[in-house]
This record gives structure tokens, C-alpha cells and sequence, in this order.
């Protein structure tokens, strides 16, 4: 900085020194006036100061008068006066902005560094491109990482990214999405690739930055690595498989001898009776567990084989209700079946019926004492939709994202005790979408729950 303000003002006086032989050589003093030199006694003030600007007026005076003294012309000391006091004015305006502006870029600077400092600290690689996908600010991880996975350092991100097709696995797929991201460049998304080689997981997240106006004038890209948290999924998935696996066994024996109990129940007391009912409801809430935790294992091995035929279901809707009807009957909660003979759907009987016991068992257990469910069945054109509603506690605002993932459960339903393994609702989204079909779910903290599902219609029998 110090150099080139050096350099402008060495420029400028070189200037002054120039117009000033000019004056002389040709006798241009009065015809030139001391205005030539205004504009380098204006750049000595911008560049070095106010200082510096009034040493400037005083040369440029002092020069201006010894050409016109040269020339024989002469002018009163008020118009000297008014002149020099015109220079000194403008190299101290010049001075002032000069100094503003450079406290503006030294302000400016300062951000920018904290910025770069901001983002060169965060884990993410990031960088923000223009509406052509060329990349205008990066951050040192995205630089890292780049070159760790051999990108090329020219060209466009799609590009880029396009360049390493060959070493991911599904490259086609990866290579058909990149082509598509390139070509929605206003569109938001989230996608995740995987290294051949290395086995190193990334996701990528881009999204539009959007005008003053409306459009968009270029795309943030995001690239993390999250190696680590797949690594934790297969070796979470390997644990649930292994203990489902091996609970089955003990609860094999343990339900066998129940069953031998049952022919010796009359001989037992009642507290007998009562401690074998409750030895029955604990082996049958574990089995379940096992069944859930085996279930959620081989979906996510995507080994999930489907018997699809046409499916009445309201009438499994009716099944889920009747069974659900004991229990709410305990809670003295309403529960009701609202169909209109819809077309059958094209589904898995068994996985169907999973879906809809969760749900309808879901809605009963989280509506208090004098609530209500509502089970709706209707349908119309190629889908039939299953709502299920209930009045109970609801999932907080801020929750609700995380309702489908696995072992989730509610801070409402935590505080209360009410018992669950928060994979029900899980399981039955991954066996909606396995069907074509598709599950969502809205819900107010102590106002109640909808989850409403659509799955295609089928040929009715």
C-alpha cells in the first residue's frame, strides 16, 4: 500500500515538474494558468494526505510564479491569493477523501479477512459460484479436498466434479446426476458419493443465491465428508442384527415354556396367574422388538421382497381398528373407520398390515384419557389414501423433522413414560415407499396427530 501511494505521488510531481517546463518552453504560463496544475496538487492530497496536498499547492504556486515572472506577466497579489487559496482547498477535499476511502478499504479488508478466516476454520468445503458454475471464493477445505480426490483445478464445479465419475461407485448414476445438476442451476439439492477406491463417503449440498430481484446470481456448493457417520450406520446395523439374531433364541425357549405353563395355569393361585399374564406381555413386547429390530435390519440390506396383489384396504383398515379397539376402550378414547369403498391397492397383504397396525396402534397410545382417533379410507383415481388422526399430545414444531428416523422418540412422550422403541413409524415409511407409495405426517404439540398415506391403486378383484 505504502509503495503504490509512493509511486501516484512521485507521478504526480513529476506531473507538476512537467506542465511547469511546458509553461516555460512555450510561454503558456498565463495561458495555462495555475489550473494546469490543479489536477496532480488534487492526486498529491488523495494519495498522501492533507499534509503532503499543502506542500504540493506550495511548489505548484511557487513554480506557477516563477513562469510568470519568466513571461513577463503580472498579477495582483488577490489574484495570486484567490488561486493558491483554490488549490489548498481542493488538495484538502481530496485530502478528506482520500483519507475516507481508504478507511472504507481498510474496514472492507478487515471483513474480508475475518470472513476467509470464518469459512477457512469451518470443517466444510465451500465455495460460491457464478450463474455458469465457475467459482468465485473458496475455502481451504474445499481446496484440500479437491485435491485429495484428484479433481481438475480448472473449469467449472459441474465440471469438476463430472471428472471423478469414473471413480465412484454407481458412477452412472453419479455421472446422470451431476449433468442434472448442472442444468437446474436455480434449484436446491442434497446428494451423497461414495470412492471406489478409498471407501470415503461425501455429501454435497448446493443451493441458488438468490438476487435483490428475483433469479438467482450464482449457487453455493458444500462438500463434506461423512465417512465416519456411514461407518457408524453399518456397524449400528450390524449390532441390531446381531442382538435381534441372537434374543430370538432365549425368547424361543422362554415362549415354548409359557405355552407349557398355560396347561398348568389352573393349577396356580392368582397371584400365579397374575405373574404368568405379565411374563406373557413382557415376552410378547420383546418379541415384537425383535421382530421391529430384524425387520429394520433387512430393509436397510434392501432385502424386502414384495407379494403384490390387490388389497382391500379399509378392510385392513377394520382389522387394525377392532384390534386397537381393546385398548382404547381401557383409555376410554373414541376410535372410528371413515371409508367410502375405495378401489384396492396394488400391496404386500402382510406389509400392509404392519403399516396400518402401527399407525392406528401409534395414534391410540399417544391420545390421552377422552381423546379420540379417527381412521379415514377413501380413494380416487390410480391411489387410495389411508389418514389416520388422533386429538393426543402431539411432536414439538422443532421435532418433527426427525419423526421417521430410527429409534426417535418425542421429548413429550420421554416426560411422560409412555413406552416405545421409536421404530414404528420408520418402518412403516420405508414400507410405503417400497410400494410406490408415499407417507406424511403433520402434527401440533398438544393438539394431535394426521399421518396420511397414498399408496397406488390396483386392479379391484
Amino acid at each position: 500500500m505504502l509503495d503504490r501511494r509512493h509511486s501516484v505521488t512521485f507521478l504526480a510531481v513529476a506531473a507538476i515538474a512537467a506542465t511547469w517546463g511546458l509553461m516555460l518552453a512555450f510561454s503558456w504560463s498565463a495561458t495555462l494558468g495555475v489550473i494546469a496544475l490543479a489536477p496532480w496538487v488534487a492526486l498529491i492530497g488523495f494519495d498522501a494526505g492533507a499534509i503532503a496536498g499543502a506542500v504540493g499547492v506550495a511548489l505548484a504556486v511557487t513554480l506557477w510564479l516563477v513562469a510568470v515572472n519568466a513571461d513577463g506577466v503580472t498579477f495582483s497579489d488577490a489574484q495570486v491569493g484567490v488561486r493558491s487559496g483554490s488549490l489548498i482547498v481542493l488538495a484538502l477535499g481530496t485530502a478528506l477523501v482520500g483519507r475516507r476511502l481508504r478507511r472504507s478499504e481498510a474496514s472492507q479488508r478487515a471483513v474480508a479477512s475475518l470472513q476467509s478466516a470464518l469459512i477457512d476454520a469451518t470443517l466444510d468445503g465451500i465455495c460460491l459460484t457464478d450463474a455458469r458454475g465457475d467459482i468465485l471464493i473458496s475455502n481451504k477445505p474445499l481446496r484440500r479436498l479437491t485435491l485429495e480426490l484428484g479433481m481438475p483445478q480448472e473449469g467449472s464445479v459441474p465440471d469438476r466434479l463430472l471428472a471423478i465419475a469414473d471413480t465412484v461407485v454407481e458412477s452412472e448414476r453419479y455421472r446422470t446426476r451431476m449433468i442434472e445438476l448442472a442444468r437446474a442451476p436455480g434449484e436446491a439439492s442434497t446428494d451423497e458419493f461414495e470412492i471406489a477406491a478409498t471407501g470415503r463417503v461425501f455429501r454435497g449440498y448446493t443451493a441458488p443465491v438468490p438476487e435483490v430481484r428475483g433469479g438467482f446470481t450464482g449457487r453455493i456448493w458444500t462438500l463434506r465428508e461423512v465417512t465416519a457417520d456411514r461407518e457408524l450406520d453399518r456397524m449400528r446395523d450390524a449390532f441390531v442384527a446381531t442382538v435381534s439374531h441372537e434374543l430370538r433364541t432365549p425368547l424361543t425357549s422362554i415362549s415354548g415354556f409359557l405355552e407349557m405353563m398355560q396347561d398348568e395355569e389352573e393349577g396356580l393361585g392368582a397371584s400365579g396367574r397374575r405373574y404368568l399374564e405379565v411374563i406373557r406381555r413382557s415376552t410378547e413386547r420383546l418379541h415384537s422388538l425383535v421382530e421391529d429390530l430384524l425387520l429394520i435390519a433387512q430393509i436397510e440390506a434392501k432385502r424386502i421382497e414384495l407379494k403384490l396383489d390387490a388389497i382391500d384396504v379399509a378392510e385392513l383398515a377394520t382389522r387394525a381398528v377392532e384390534a386397537a379397539r381393546p385398548s382404547a376402550g381401557e383409555k376410554k378414547v373414541a376410535i372410528d373407520l371413515v371409508s367410502d369403498h375405495p378401489p384396492a391397492a396394488l400391496g404386500d397383504r402382510a406389509r400392509l398390515t404392519q403399516v396400518i397396525d402401527n399407525l392406528v396402534s401409534n395414534a391410540v397410545k399417544f391420545t390421552d384419557e377422552g381423546g379420540s382417533v379417527t381412521v379415514t379410507v377413501n380413494g380416487g383415481g390410480d391411489a387410495v389414501e389411508l389418514v389416520v388422526t388422533d386429538t393426543g399430545i402431539g411432536v414439538p414444531q422443532d421435532e418433527q423433522a426427525q419423526v421417521f428416523s430410527r429409534f426417535f422418540r418425542s421429548s413429550n412422550a420421554t416426560r411422560r413414560a409412555i413406552p416405545g422403541t421409536g421404530l414404528g413409524l420408520a418402518i412403516s415409511r420405508a414400507l410405503v415407499e417400497q410400494h410406490g407409495g408415499t407417507i406424511v405426517f403433520s402434527s401440533r404439540e398438544g393438539e394431535g396427530t394426521s399421518v396420511t398415506v397414498r399408496l397406488p391403486a390396483g386392479l379391484n378383484e
